[in-house]
């Protein structure tokens, strides 16, 4: 199979780094980051090497990629998608191949590489026994691709389940950024945010807590969606009853 089958296309429009709600560790984690990358020129003279390996993790739903994105967007730069989940297969030579493959493309372009589901690795070298030796080929090769990746090339791995994945890849990523549940008072803020752009009569919706970001923006426009039918089903409704009475 081509590269190109293995890398996912969003289509999605990217929203920038200020417009996701991070913590004030992470931004300004990412603040620094942006920083090195811009004056990358000069740390290279100084044989200083930029951290451009970058370990996302946490709770599903919480902006690990959509931050990934930003980050690219920030950089103005490519970024490459790859979901280990579905590029890890029964043969794992061709997987360490693909994933090579991938890694010099990227090289190639200067890009961001994201590999999401990183813990698909981790989980296979646990469960699966028959193939043990053959994932730590795997794992090691991913470790050496990672050590020679050059300095102009951004590597963001993002997982929900941090603890299955082998601690001598953690040790190769200089930042790592935890994604957590959002407070009741951040949650507040963005569903504000969320409905601000819609008629006030459109705007009442209940708010549910301890929820991901993810989840509460579905629940939203859920809510907004049933509200803005029904007053339209009221409409047509009304239309047809005074139609019937004249």
């Amino acid at each position: 199979m081509a590269i190109s089958d293995f890398i996912l296309n969003s289509n999605e429009t990217t929203i920038g780094l200020d417009e996701i709600h991070l913590s004030k560790a992470n931004k300004n984690t990412l603040n620094q980051l942006l920083k090195e990358f811009k004056h990358i020129d000069i740390l290279n003279h100084y044989k200083l090497p930029v951290d451009n390996k970058i370990f996302l993790f946490g709770h599903t739903g919480c902006g690990k990629t959509t931050t990934a994105k930003a980050i690219a967007q920030a950089l103005d730069k490519k970024i490459i998608i790859l979901n280990l989940g579905n590029i890890v297969s029964s043969r794992l030579g061709e997987t360490a191949k693909n994933i090579t493959d991938v890694f010099k493309k990227a090289i190639r372009e200067k890009a961001v590489l994201l590999l999401d589901e990183f813990d698909s690795i981790g989980k296979l070298r646990d469960h699966d026994d028959k193939d043990s030796a053959e994932m730590k080929r795997l794992v090691n090769t991913v470790i050496q691709l990672i050590d020679e990746l050059p300095n102009d090339t951004l590597l963001i791995a993002a997982t929900n389940h941090s603890s299955v994945i082998d601690t001598a890849l953690l040790r190769r990523f200089q930042l790592r950024l935890k994604f957590e549940l959002p407070t009741q008072e951040q949650l507040d803020g963005y569903y504000n945010s969320l409905l601000e752009q819609f008629p006030e009569e459109f705007s009442k919706v209940e708010r549910i807590y301890k929820i991901s970001y993810a989840e509460a923006k579905d629940i939203t426009f859920r809510a907004v969606k049933n509200a803005i039918i029904s007053s339209e089903e009221s409409k047509t409704q009304a239309a047809v009853h005074e139609n019937a009475t004249q």
